[in-house]
């Protein structure tokens, strides 16, 4: 038989979370504070001049320019939901959160994660039929059809509901301090009380199936982009169609890679990776890409 939760070891679901940011950093917070700030500045005057750009000028109301903006929404979206947390732990010390906005930030960092690689997926789609025939191309990628990825980028959001509801389903934690720099899902979930198994489960296979499934994708776009660019004629040509398309690619290193070390730390580093190197990796996965999406496309564009 359970024992019962003791009323010195367990809390009922409490009103605040505190937050406590990276553990043992001493003194490096004040760099850290101009670092992820930086980041965070880079991605707001990036993203926000590439969206009005997009929205100012007529003839960019194509296709590549508009998932370009829908990408440069996202990265807006995604440094938003993290950055002025983080700031406010590094500069004021621990930081009490609300229960429910906990939660709400669970969410959109998740959800925003999920449209940021659907959105790289999209690209790399039309990135492939633009290289592989070009000629229909006007034909085959319209407005309209972009319209339709958005939508579909944000029925994936409901896939990323549950995160927050199976969290909220618990009534006792073992503690009121999450330390971590935002409210991660399992972050918080390590605080709870109770058999956390469906969280794990769910968190598994919703990164199998979004995340996984979308680098499938990308992988297949540039496997039918490399056969066409290798059937030009003379090695310049080749060259010069692989340059067009080296932003995108460094655009998805930029995420994927991040993303990839900060989730075999989490998973299969928890007793070789000091938690500090786990916490860092998480939010650069976060602000790192919407930093450099803008300059990577700016540098190439301009």
């Amino acid at each position: 038989m359970a024992e019962a939760p003791q009323p010195n070891s367990t809390f009922l679901r409490p009103t605040f979370f505190l937050l406590t940011c990276i553990p043992g950093i001493g003194s490096a917070q004040a760099w850290l504070t101009l670092v992820f700030g930086s980041m965070y500045l880079l991605a707001l005057l990036g993203n926000g001049a590439l969206l009005a750009v997009v929205q100012i000028d007529t003839t960019l109301h194509q296709p590549m320019f508009l998932l370009l903006a829908t990408l440069a929404a996202t990265d807006l979206g995604l440094a938003t939901s993290i950055a002025p947390g983080l700031l406010a732990v590094l500069w004021l010390g621990p930081w009490l959160v609300p229960y429910a906005a906990c939660l709400v930030q669970m969410f959109f960092v998740h959800a925003l994660t999920a449209m940021e690689s659907g959105v790289l997926l999209a690209m790399a789609c039309d990135h492939a039929v633009a290289g592989g025939r070009p000629l229909p191309y006007p034909i085959l990628v319209t407005k309209a059809r972009v319209g339709y990825v958005s939508l579909a980028l944000a029925l994936k959001v409901v896939a990323i509901v549950p995160f927050p509801l199976l969290v909220a389903r618990f009534g006792h934690f073992r503690a009121k301090t999450i330390g971590h720099a935002h409210c991660a899902h399992m972050a918080v979930v390590e605080l709870v009380v109770g058999n956390t198994q469906a969280n794990h489960l769910y968190g598994l296979t919703l990164s199998l199936a979004v995340s996984g499934l979308d680098i499938l994708g990308i992988t297949g776009s540039y496997g039918l982009i490399a056969h066409a660019v290798l059937q030009l004629p003379t090695q310049e040509v080749r060259a010069r169609a692989f340059g067009t398309y080296s932003c995108h690619i460094c655009v998805i290193l930029a995420f994927y890679v991040p993303g990839l070390f900060s989730y075999l730390t989490h998973h299969f580093g928890q007793h070789t990776v000091p938690k500090p190197v786990h916490i860092l990796l998480s939010n650069i996965y976060l602000l790192l890409p919407p930093a450099l999406n803008p300059l990577i496309y700016g540098v190439r564009t301009k």
